[in-house]
């Protein structure tokens, strides 16, 4: 739990700590995604053993969280990086594809 909480702070510390949106976007989601997974794996310890069984529930929110937190950072990205290049920012990251 506490190794859960650390991770998601240095995550949060990264967001206040980067200086534009393409920096700042990602410390977040690995606290997120990282925490979450240390979180899930703390709790289905406990619970497995205090209650003798296994619990599932941790492990359907693991996937889940898993697979939608990338999903929500690289459409959170695009759309940025389209609305900014559309506007002419300057410090927009280059295409990297030749454009």
């Amino acid at each position: 739990m506490l190794l859960a909480a650390g991770i998601t702070l240095v995550g949060a510390i990264g967001l206040l700590r980067f200086e534009n949106f393409y920096q700042r976007v990602h410390a977040p989601t690995l606290g997120a995604s990282l925490g979450t997974i240390a979180m899930a794996l703390a709790s289905l310890i406990f619970f497995s053993v205090l209650q003798t069984r296994p619990v599932v529930h941790e492990v359907l929110l693991f996937v889940f969280v898993t697979l939608t937190t990338p999903v929500t950072l690289m459409l959170l990205a695009r759309s940025a990086l389209y609305r900014d290049r559309a506007e002419g920012e300057s410090d927009v990251p280059p295409a990297g594809d030749g454009r």
